[in-house]
């Protein structure tokens, strides 16, 4: 199993490769320290699984895997990080990961992630609640309750990175389109949602789980 880390600190990636090299059936096979730079490597080194952690720089985990699933949709991705809100773990799972691991597990944990992601199974740290992924998957199933489900992929993805701080310049470079553009989604988004400002962006976001309060504090 060829695996990816990106993680911005050093010492947890060289942990992680120690880890996952002594594996008869893994072997890391790239790593990256912003979210930019695992766009890259994940379309060069193409993983069987990507290991992502969610706070880092340029680039945030859950916005780099709206990203990254628009050219390789299939590609199983676990999430090793601190947060442990439910918040963080729904909107990653929304994102489409298939796992969600606490950096304080045990590293037998980070394994059996790794391996059932790449079964395309989904797996939870022990210290979550398990009825978090029954709670997702319900409310998959069930019909659109609000005003974010009417929004497009690309609406969506605009959303969230306007509500994460990012100015029209930045959302622009980072999704490959015109600041017009960024505009143009940005007025659609906000009359679909009834919001007439970022702040009211912001709050709608922190309603839905979007966002953390914490971000703001």
């Amino acid at each position: 199993m060829r695996i990816m880390i990106a993680d911005d600190h050093e010492i947890v990636r060289e942990g992680l490769k120690q880890l996952i090299n002594g594996q008869k059936d893994m072997e890391v096979v790239g790593e990256a320290q912003d979210g930019l730079e695992t766009l890259a490597k994940v379309r060069k080194f193409r993983p069987d699984v990507l290991l992502l952690d969610i706070t880092m720089p340029r680039l945030n985990g859950l916005e780099a895997i709206c990203l990254i699933k628009e050219s390789m949709p299939d590609l199983p991705i676990v999430i090793f990080s601190i947060h442990r809100k439910e918040a963080f773990v729904h909107r990653a799972l929304a994102a489409g990961v298939l796992g969600y691991i606490l950096k304080a597990s045990p590293s037998v944990e980070v394994l059996d992630a790794l391996r059932a992601a790449r079964r395309g199974k989904y797996y939870l740290s022990s210290e979550i609640n398990a009825e978090v992924i029954n709670i997702y998957l319900s409310r998959e199933n069930s019909a659109p309750t609000g005003g974010y489900d009417l929004l497009t992929e690309r609406e969506q993805q605009v959303f969230r990175l306007m509500v994460e701080g990012d100015s029209t310049k930045q959302i622009a470079e980072l999704l490959c389109i015109s600041p017009k553009t960024v505009e143009k989604h940005r007025a659609n988004l906000m009359k679909k949602l009834g919001v007439n400002d970022l702040v009211g962006l912001i709050k709608y976001a922190i309603k839905i789980n979007i966002i953390d309060p914490d971000h703001w504090d």
